[in-house]
């Protein structure tokens, strides 16, 4: 039987993993290209050959996804795989119905054709869209994880957006090795506050290697979820965070349903911020969904250094990147902050936008007058640094999870805007975690 063409769609995470766990040594599939998208620069690229494997002498194109019924027609494909999270249904169908259309199947595959078996027991923190809290979940359980004497590795879902050989495996444990692996402002976002607070993340492109080397210095394994993915290693624990500020969202985006459906434990996080018809619907949501989960009710509160900073003040509103695009928020921790504290003004930064900064706003419209984090290489992140300084504001209010300022040279007063997780009740991560016996 000759091998079956294959096109994986992508933006540089879950495609990588699909095709390394189930395609690259599977001798019925010949997987002709890569498609790339959501990522800024990702397309025009080529998997290498030293991680395609010997059926890639050649490595594996990668294009921009727009190509794709083009793509079909010349590679004569007999099937599209479905690769990248945080798209609404309708946009997942509408891409089944354009493949369709050209002629060949639409796949997408499912968790126990795709998780990897740890020998130490792995706990997921996922998400059912981007936004919703899974980093300061993590932080969270990584913190009660240590107080019961586990040594924790942290492993984050990839953004392997540089030398893809290079980022096959990383390690990171010091703020030296985010300079060393060239990090982006969205890679820095997810692996600083575990370095800052002592811990151990990996992160890359083959995650067999990467899991047998975390499996090496762990006693537990934390899966750091990305977007609304679920897990690429097999969970013995699973907690899936929902959003009472997006109700609905829990049903209705892929793959956050899923990740949603296969949880041990939906936390419903931010109630200390959102309206309680909006907390009843997504707990009707869990329940229809996924009746089996516990549910854990849970707020954000927020700390803001140097209040005086914002009080009465215009100010420039900088919030997470991926949150504010293909998230789809309306506002983050510095909006709330702002807001509370009484700032006069909230600047609208998109007068003063240069070159990517500016296209990020023409994709994203509904952004609004928040500023993403943007910051995918090099010359974005100075974009981002010249849209910043260009801005007329009294402050600039930092409300991602990295200290901003020590990548980029901001010119006027700023402040910075934490927060983390207090659960709410009786039920928290460390009744779950011992019930299920990760920890005594």
């Amino acid at each position: 039987m000759p091998r079956k063409n294959v096109i994986i769609m992508g933006a540089a995470g879950r495609d990588f993993h699909n095709f390394n766990i189930y395609f690259r040594n599977n001798p019925d599939y010949n997987v002709v290209a890569f498609t790339a998208t959501q990522i800024p620069n990702i397309e025009g690229r080529i998997y290498p050959k030293e991680l395609a494997g010997p059926l890639y002498p050649k490595g594996i194109k990668i294009y921009e996804e727009s190509k794709i019924e083009e793509l079909i027609k010349k590679l004569k494909v007999d099937e599209v795989v479905f690769s990248y999270s945080d798209v609404s249904f309708e946009y997942v169908m509408t891409k089944a119905s354009i493949v369709n259309a050209a002629g060949v199947s639409f796949r997408l595959l499912g968790a126990e054709e795709t998780q990897l078996k740890s020998s130490k027991p792995v706990v997921a923190v996922l998400a059912v869209r981007t936004g919703c809290g899974k980093s300061q979940t993590s932080r969270k359980i990584v913190e009660i994880l240590r107080k019961n004497g586990k040594k924790v590795v942290a492993v984050r879902h990839p953004m392997p957006y540089g030398d893809l050989v290079k980022q096959r495996v990383q390690r990171f444990a010091s703020l030296e090795d985010l300079k060393k692996h060239n990090c982006t402002i969205e890679e820095i976002e997810e692996y600083e506050p575990h370095i800052s607070r002592g811990g151990v993340i990996y992160a890359g492109v083959d995650y067999e290697e990467i899991l047998r080397e975390a499996e090496k210095e762990a006693d537990v394994i934390l899966w750091d979820g990305g977007n609304n993915d679920f897990s690429f290693f097999k969970p013995d624990l699973t907690f899936t965070v929902v959003d009472p500020h997006r109700p609905g969202h829990e049903l209705v985006y892929y793959p956050g349903n899923t990740s949603l459906r296969l949880a041990d434990c939906a936390i419903i996080n931010k109630i200390d911020s959102a309206d309680l018809v909006n907390i009843n619907k997504v707990r009707e949501n869990i329940q229809k969904v996924n009746p089996k989960a516990t549910i854990i009710e849970a707020a954000s509160p927020v700390t803001v250094e140097n209040p005086e900073l914002i009080r009465g003040k215009s100010v420039l509103i900088i919030e997470d990147g991926p949150t504010l695009t293909h998230g789809d928020m309306k506002y983050g921790a510095g909006t709330v902050v702002a807001q509370k504290l009484g700032a006069k003004e909230i600047v609208d930064p998109r007068p003063y936008t240069v070159k990517s900064i500016t296209d990020t706003y023409k994709k994203y419209p509904n952004i609004g007058i928040l500023l993403p984090a943007m910051g995918y290489g090099k010359q974005q992140m100075k974009d981002l640094e010249t849209t910043i300084n260009r801005t007329k504001c009294d402050t600039v209010v930092i409300g991602t999870p990295i200290d901003l300022s020590r990548y980029i040279k901001i010119n006027k007063p700023h402040t910075r805007v934490k927060y983390d997780l207090q659960e709410i009740g009786s039920i928290t991560l460390e009744t779950i975690l011992k019930e299920k016996k990760i920890i005594d």
